[in-house]
């Protein structure tokens, strides 16, 4: 008998939260190629000082989706090219 996994089910904000760091990534395509590791490091480690946020703390994470969002569309004009 072979047992399947059970699919994760995430929360509405969890939701959120993966569209946003996925949106990041895939934003870092219109960036010049020598400069996109750079740009990925940024976001995993943006995403990751976060981590220990607990989940039930909604305001605080509704609060770094809203702040994420703008540092977004900030960080995609095409005249930012790199971060340090």
């Amino acid at each position: 008998m072979v047992l399947k996994a059970k699919p994760l089910k995430f929360s509405g904000l969890q939701k959120e939260v993966l569209s946003l760091y996925r949106s990041c990534l895939r934003a870092t395509r219109n960036k010049p190629i020598e400069k996109r590791q750079h740009w990925v490091n940024f976001i995993h480690g943006e995403f990751g000082k976060y981590r220990s946020i607990p989940k039930r703390d909604f305001s605080a994470i509704e609060h770094l989706l809203r702040l994420g969002r703008r540092r977004m569309d900030m960080y995609a004009s095409p005249l930012i090219t790199d971060v340090n």
